[in-house]
């Protein structure tokens, strides 16, 4: 991957998000001379991954060092902490990209000043490069540098741009929070397995070993999900039994309209 920089690229924070975005860079052949990394506290892992691949790590920001992608991945609850000793790493060329859920661009520019600026939202399966990002730009943000962003983020998955900030709520609610749905209706099948017979553990087996399948299945087949959906269904059998349950008024679709609903809403809450 080739990522031409001015600057260094600057990760603030490399816990979870913040070090798995860093990790599928290093593969992806950006070379390690091209990052700095601020953390107070790297895990062990990571300390031997930054001094094996050569890369920069600060405790605090260094005078003198302006960024020229200045990556913000930590805890939205640490930002107003972290940003403000961060002012003197964006100087007329660096873009600001923010994962840090339900901070808008407003709280950025508060502590950082006035940039080119995105707001993105990744989910958690980018921690094994199989993510979706949905990302906002603001109007400080020229052609090359939404493009060099766009590059860093695609190595986690795919990468959708949405066209204003309030839409990163929708996509939070969606995607951001969208693997733990998944995950619950794993535990849901299980649990409907036990209750049918099946011992625990193996219900617990054949729901998880189903739902990731079955992710991979829609991963890789050029049809949509109800296409998939129609295929694995015949007339009159099982599957058509339990799809009456699940699509019925009062089956799943009204049933998620209401958690995206209710996501959504806490999203533009913690947004302010």
């Amino acid at each position: 991957m080739s990522v031409d920089a001015a600057g260094p690229i600057v990760l603030v924070g490399a816990g979870n998000m913040g070090g798995a975005m860093l990790s599928g860079w290093l593969k992806s052949g950006v070379p390690g001379s091209s990052f700095l990394v601020l953390d107070p506290g790297p895990s062990p892992a990571m300390q031997s991954l930054l001094a094996e691949k050569g890369v920069r790590h600060e405790t605090s920001a260094p005078a003198g060092v302006q960024a020229s992608i200045l990556f913000v991945a930590v805890k939205p609850q640490l930002i107003d902490a972290v940003l403000p000793p961060l002012k003197g790493l964006v100087g007329p060329g660096t873009v600001v990209v923010s994962v840090a859920a339900g901070k808008t661009l407003a709280n950025l520019e508060a502590h950082l000043g006035k940039a080119g600026m995105v707001r993105a939202m990744p989910n958690t399966p980018a921690m094994v490069g199989r993510g979706v990002t949905g990302a906002y730009a603001n109007e400080g943000v020229t052609a090359e540098q939404r493009a060099e962003v766009e590059t860093l983020l695609k190595v986690s998955g795919p990468v959708e741009w949405v066209a204003t900030e309030a839409d990163i709520d929708a996509v939070t609610a969606v995607s951001g929070s969208g693997p733990a749905y998944v995950f619950y209706l794993v535990e849901c099948m299980a649990e409907a397995g036990r209750k049918a017979g099946l011992p625990a553990d193996l219900a617990m087996r054949l729901a998880r070993e189903t739902v990731s399948g079955a992710g991979e299945l829609l991963h890789q087949s050029p049809d949509d999900a109800s296409k998939l959906r129609q295929n694995v269904t015949s007339p009159g059998g099982t599957t058509a039994a339990a799809l009456s349950v699940l699509m019925a008024e009062d089956g799943m679709q009204p049933l998620f309209d209401r958690a995206i609903a209710a996501a959504r809403k806490r999203a533009e809450e913690l947004a302010g």
